[in-house]
């Protein structure tokens, strides 16, 4: 059976002499994983130069229930970005993002909100010029809830944000997995950020590098697969 649907390119893996095997996130199915012949062939009409980490997508594929890899017969740009594969810092920010949501994302079924949520994240960020360096910060606090372990900020007073209990708590814990005073403040200045306000929200580059960790850390708490993110010291060392 033929089947159309939307996704956003995660991953893929070179297969045979030409072809790939892409891991997409779909609107419709969920996270599936794609062959896509010759893709990687002279004649393949660019197949390969779509499949960029995030890049948005058209997919009409031959699904068999009884595969766990469906095979594409057509795919093309859905949505063509502005900036992002030309501006190094996000494309940098798009690598890392990919690699979290390969390694987050599981359900092979419809998930229309996370995945709305993403794409229209990432068309902002394209064209976004202002605080564009906080935005992989922002977009993994806002994933939490999709996930399903969004942190408990207090809309007022201080504290250390508690990673093990995943809120912010009024004496310094007893373990390691907390962040700071100064950090928790940050962060909780982030949670209630919209994507519009990003322009606005500045910090030094320390605190950047230090809330990154922290997040990282938390999702590693939800997350066993996360213990390597291959793409965090690119990321780390290009805002350094």
């Amino acid at each position: 059976m033929l089947v159309t649907t939307d996704g956003i390119v995660l991953h893929f893996i070179k297969y045979g002499g030409s072809s790939v095997i892409a891991t997409i996130f779909t609107r419709e199915y969920g996270r599936q994983s794609f062959i896509i012949n010759a893709a990687r062939s002279k004649n393949s009409k660019n197949k390969a130069g779509i499949l960029q980490p995030l890049f948005l997508v058209n997919i009409v594929a031959y699904e068999k229930q009884s595969r766990d890899i469906q095979r594409v017969k057509e795919i093309v740009s859905s949505r063509t970005y502005q900036n992002l594969p030309f501006n190094v810092v996000k494309f940098t920010q798009a690598v890392f993002i990919a690699e979290i949501l390969y390694k987050t994302i599981n359900e092979q079924e419809s998930y229309p909100e996370i995945y709305d949520f993403i794409q229209n994240s990432l068309l902002y960020f394209d064209l976004m010029e202002k605080g564009v360096s906080n935005f992989h910060l922002w977009f993994l606090f806002r994933l939490t809830e999709y996930l399903g372990f969004l942190p408990s900020i207090p809309f007022a007073g201080e504290g250390w944000f508690d990673l093990q209990k995943g809120t912010v708590v009024a004496s310094e814990p007893a373990h390691m997995l907390f962040m700071n005073r100064q950090a928790t403040n940050v962060f909780m200045n982030l949670s209630v950020l919209k994507i519009h306000e990003l322009s606005g929200f500045r910090i030094p580059h320390e605190m950047r590098s230090y809330l990154l960790e922290q997040i990282i850390k938390y999702y590693q708490l939800h997350f066993e697969n996360l213990r390597e993110i291959k793409s965090f010291k690119v990321l780390k060392e290009l805002f350094s």
